[in-house]
């Protein structure tokens, strides 16, 4: 198609800087002259993949190595697949406008279970067949990463290698064995037999799962010579690993429109509901010193007025007031607005907050998760009501006026009282901010709360727990929405309409695969956008396929069940979890990393908080 046609069906939808490509920093190659063609597939809209961080840091690190090229791939929206499907334009990448079916690797990154049927969206309008026994080149190759692999089974028929764990350095060694593969024309099975020996990658066509009469999983088994388990990678010193100095600079607004600097991975705290608190251990942290001049690069070679440093916990990090120091040495000077996102109530400062006053005015944001102590203690949430209120003090007598906190609902031994606990807790915080004789004069205080449904995760001490269904978490919602009576604090939560599913695959078997695929062939795609959910197309899906959501995410799991996932390991021990989830039912609570070692097994990487100078 030549460019004038291209260009004219692009005024025909909304958004046409979504496929437009071309920004500032994108990478253009001579496609002759690589040995390796990389399409880094986002299984969402522009504007959320070019938000997350992951796909810059590859991006980037793959188009620094002269033989690959690296391009973009975005999940269309409805009115351009419309535009795409009648037109018969196949998925391309950004960069070359090639289609991505003659690409070596195709590789999606699984941020969120509600994607699942993207994926096989974009495959199919690659024009390839969704499922990995239909493809039986060598290339293209579907691979993909993402916190969602660490529990893969429900994508295992149709993709045909996952990364577990960090990418930078597992990614590279399967890019070189593809390109010896491809130049003696080795076979496909023979390849993935070669990958599947590389730590931190998992080939589900090599595992044959098997099922009890009860239809809980008997064993997923290796062949082939296959690895019993499979390990995830891990970077192991932040300061050397790869990291950008430039992000493409989108054209449209996107959702985190500002460049971004990792602080360090993992997180000290343990928070029992919290899945990336546990699959990303153990803490690692970058110096000051690297962290302040890789986000001058950023900001000099973007042109943002803003950057936000990343992180599960941003006050944990141990070198925070030296950094703020450096980095308020340039931002104030050349006016860059810095956000520290991810803070905590119980190490949140004055000294901090001043830091913050430099570059920045807004509302503060925290997250109790829980309204009484004993759900806190539960959940290992480690915050008291004492460290709450005195956050919140110190925030109002500096001069704020606005907080907003997070919450789960749904929790594990969640009561009513402790719904009541939610809208007390908002309420007695603008009573604080009426009894200091310091507050700010002439704005009224305002407490938004946020209430997300908490989902049970594998890798977390919650993985055996039932998720409450959707009339439970409604019924819920409202007695929350009856128990606020304050006008100045405002709470909103998240639709339900999805949680069941995304429970379901979050904890399911590769049965869920045929479910995915009959609801994708049904029209089922954007599931976690509420304008395209169709829930009544996946209950037909589940009842053809003669299975069950309930079955997967609304059960109480024994310990002693064998798990979609017990065959990967991402450092965290069952043993552990169990141990967690017995101390979660007891109320008991477990110190952080850097107070005392809980034993949780992420020490066998040898690196990080774990072998930290106590």
């Amino acid at each position: 198609m030549d460019e004038k046609e291209f260009e004219r069906l692009l005024l025909s939808v909304q958004k046409p800087g979504r496929y437009s490509g071309g920004e500032i920093n994108s990478v253009i190659k001579d496609k002759t002259q690589v040995d390796v063609r990389f399409a880094f597939c986002f299984p969402d809209t522009y504007e959320i993949g070019m938000s997350h961080l992951g796909m810059k840091i590859l991006y980037s690190q793959f188009n620094s190595r002269d033989d690959i090229w690296c391009e973009r791939v975005f999940a269309p929206w409805v009115d351009f697949e419309e535009v795409m499907r009648k037109n018969n334009i196949p998925l391309f990448a950004l960069e070359s406008r090639d289609s991505i079916k003659d690409f070596d690797f195709i590789g999606f990154t699984l941020q969120y279970e509600m994607c699942y049927t993207n994926v096989l969206n974009m495959l199919d309008l690659a024009g390839l067949p969704v499922r990995s026994a239909d493809r039986q080149a060598l290339s293209p190759l579907v691979v993909a990463g993402g916190p969602c692999c660490c529990n893969a089974e429900p994508l295992a028929d149709f993709v045909d290698l996952f990364f577990l764990g960090e990418g930078e350095e597992v990614d590279l060694e399967v890019i070189d064995l593809y390109k010896e593969f491809k130049k003696k024309g080795g076979s496909k099975q023979d390849f993935l037999r070669a990958a599947a020996e590389i730590e931190g990658v998992y080939v589900p066509s090599l595992y044959d799962a098997e099922y009890n009469e009860d239809s809980t999983v008997k064993a997923v088994m290796p062949k082939d010579g296959a690895p019993k388990t499979v390990k995830k990678r891990i970077i192991k010193d932040m300061d050397t690993v790869f990291y950008p100095d430039k992000f493409v600079v989108p054209f449209i607004e996107i959702v985190h429109d500002r460049a971004v600097q990792e602080i360090f991975r993992g997180c000290i705290r343990g928070c029992r509901f919290c899945q990336a608190g546990f699959i990303y251990r153990p803490v690692r942290e970058k110096s000051a010193d690297t962290i302040n001049r890789q986000a001058r690069a950023l900001c000099d070679n973007t042109g943002y007025d803003e950057i936000s440093v990343s992180s599960l916990s941003t006050s944990d990090y141990t070198e925070l007031e030296p950094l703020l120091n450096k980095m308020l040495c340039w931002t104030e000077k050349e006016h860059i607005s810095l956000a520290l996102p991810s803070l905590r109530v119980d190490n949140f400062s004055k000294e901090l907050l001043e830091k913050i006053n430099h570059v920045r005015k807004s509302g503060l944001t925290f997250a109790p998760e829980a309204g009484t102590q004993r759900l806190r203690d539960v959940i290992n949430k480690n915050v008291t009501e004492e460290e709450i209120f005195r956050t919140c003090r110190t925030a109002f007598e500096g001069g704020y006026t606005a907080v907003k906190l997070y919450f789960m609902l749904g929790l594990p031994t969640e009561t009513d009282e402790d719904l009541k606990g939610i809208a007390d807790l908002g309420s007695r915080i603008i009573d604080l901010f009426y009894s200091l004789p310091d507050r700010p004069k002439g704005k009224a205080p305002s407490v938004s709360i946020s209430v997300s449904t908490f989902v049970p995760k594998p890798f977390t001490p919650f993985e055996f727990e039932p998720q409450i269904d959707k009339a439970e978490i409604e019924r819920r919602q409202l007695y929350l929405k009856q128990c606020n009576t304050n006008r100045k604090v405002s709470i909103s939560w998240h639709d339900s309409a999805t949680s069941l599913l995304e429970g379901a695959f979050a904890r399911g078997d590769r049965r869920l695969g045929q479910v995915i695929e009959k609801a994708f062939k049904k029209g089922c795609k954007f599931d976690s956008w509420n304008e395209c959910f169709k829930p009544e197309l996946w209950e037909e899906a589940f009842a053809e396929c003669g299975l069950s959501p309930e079955f997967y995410a609304g059960r109480t799991r024994d310990y002693t069940e064998v798990n979609p996932w017990d065959h990967l390991d991402y450092g965290v021990t069952k043993k552990f979890l169990i141990a967690e989830n017995e101390r979660a039912h007891k109320a008991q609570t477990t110190p952080n990393c850097r107070e005392k070692c809980a034993g949780c097994g992420a020490a066998c990487y040898g690196e990080g908080v774990c072998f930290e100078k106590r």
